[in-house]
């Protein structure tokens, strides 16, 4: 569901982008064509090979316009003459900043027609474009495809009319599997096997202890949780209010990693990741050359851990233990072995308290392996895990599964996004902080993300690691 809102998020700015440059070269061919030319002849000398490149410019700019205008939200619940009045007053916007800038520029006006044509056609074309999108989306909904599986907490007029909405009206994407008058754990873990996206609350009636425990539950299990407006006095750092059947409807995001944020967050996270790489790629070698050399093949140690929403996945890690030691498949009967003697050495020696584990003076470390632990470089093989989408280069701490089992239900708040190589927790204390500390500062960056926080907590990092505080996982 949330993959299939996204890709038509996604869709939007390629395709008015597009339309745009469309716009601007209809209208220089209109200019040029024989029944405008026999109304008014070319007297301006704006050749085609100059005239592209400055439509590919300004239609960035227009773009730009689209987007503080508000025009690439991830509402799913947007009125279409809404968006459209946004496209309209967008181009205008767009249209005056062509004007105001040749008139402060003193540029020799080439051509009215150019400028008032492709503005009455971008605002067509655009227009046109969201239409058919929509459309599309609704052709998928009438389909099953990518419908918000929801249940309705509540009963009285309120979810009655929002049942109804959503059973007669398909387009809004919406399908209830279930509607329950009260939340209970017992049935909505039932209903959780069968796959729930959204939670809508519209019980106004309802105690604080049972939203909470709704609210609660969506958070464990990254369901989507929203309510009708009347219901709670307070407001979230991170809402989206819309209309349903004429009903204002809030949503608690649990991060602004959403739409438009995620995109930019993997999108810096490819070019980043290639880029370490890249540059690191002679510390690559050299540490995969001395590993082979003191203790064998194979230099990866592959760990299971948790990650997105709870999906599991291998960590890619410089192996840093000898071979005996590790644990794992990989390593056979012998990481059975080495797991037994993990636990024993976690009860004796570990210095923290809570899920995770950390041991001191870990007997299993090779010399080289303390060294390139110090400093992080065993940490170098996860680029790869974040260039394949697996993990970030900024978020919260993988953890195992065993670990994360044994965390409370407001730890796996942390579970909201992708797991990350560095984070706020290790510019802040690293692996001195206690667990709940840990989780606490990773739920305020998931509440408060920005990419700009994750360029200062990217440029912390090496002078963290060389201060020698702790490795980084």
């Amino acid at each position: 569901m949330k993959r299939f809102e996204l890709t038509f998020t996604f869709l939007q700015l390629p395709l008015d982008y597009f339309m745009l440059i469309l716009a601007a070269f209809t209208a220089y061919s209109l200019r040029f064509a024989k029944i405008t030319t026999a109304i008014r002849p070319v007297i301006f000398n704006l050749p085609w090979d100059k005239y592209w490149p400055l439509a590919l410019i300004v239609a960035g700019g227009w773009i730009a316009i689209f987007a503080i205008s508000g025009l690439y939200s991830t509402n799913p619940n947007r009125k279409l003459t809404s968006e459209l009045n946004r496209v309209f007053f967008a181009c205008a916007t767009g249209f005056a900043a062509i004007t105001i800038y040749v008139f402060f520029t003193f540029q020799k006006f080439d051509s009215r027609f150019l400028v008032l044509a492709s503005w009455i056609l971008a605002v067509i074309y655009v227009c046109a474009a969201r239409i058919t999108l929509r459309l599309l989306k609704i052709l998928c909904y009438r389909l099953g495809l990518g419908l918000r599986r929801t249940v309705i907490i509540g009963s009285g007029e309120v979810e009655e009319q929002i049942l109804k909405t959503f059973t007669t009206y398909s387009h809004f994407g919406y399908k209830i599997v279930a509607q329950v008058p009260h939340f209970s754990l017992e049935k909505f873990n039932s209903l959780k096997k069968s796959g729930v996206d959204e939670i809508i609350f519209t019980n106004p009636k309802s105690h604080e202890e049972e939203a909470l425990q709704a609210i609660d539950f969506a958070n464990e299990n990254h369901i989507t949780f929203k309510y009708s407006a009347d219901l709670f006095a307070t407001i979230s750092s991170n809402m989206s209010v819309s209309t349903i059947a004429g009903i204002p409807i809030i949503e608690l995001r649990r991060t602004r990693l959403g739409g438009w944020g995620s995109l930019l967050k993997r999108l810096a996270d490819i070019v980043g990741s290639l880029f370490l790489i890249i540059v690191l790629s002679p510390v690559f070698l050299i540490t995969s050359i001395v590993i082979a050399i003191e203790s064998g093949f194979p230099i990866i140690y592959k760990n299971e851990r948790v990650g997105q929403e709870g999906e599991k996945f291998l960590t890619l890690k410089f192996r840093s233990m000898y071979q005996k030691y590790c644990t794992g498949d990989q390593f056979g009967k012998d990481g059975e072995e080495a797991l037994k003697l993990e636990k024993k050495l976690i009860e004796e020696k570990s210095e923290k308290k809570g899920p995770v584990y950390k041991i001191k003076n870990d007997p299993r470390i090779t010399p080289f392996g303390r060294f390139i632990r110090c400093f992080s470089i065993d940490e170098f093989p996860q680029f790869f895990n974040v260039l394949k989408g697996e993990m970030s280069l900024v978020g919260p701490r993988p953890h195992q599964p065993r670990e994360v089992n044994k965390y409370e239900k407001w730890h796996k708040t942390v579970l909201a996004i992708k797991p990350g190589i560095t984070g706020i927790t290790q510019i802040s204390g690293r692996s001195n902080l206690s667990f709940d500390e840990e989780a606490r500062l990773d739920i305020f960056y998931i509440e408060h993300w920005s990419l700009f926080t994750d360029l200062v907590i990217l440029i912390k990092t090496p002078f963290i690691v060389l201060r020698k505080t702790g490795s980084i996982i």
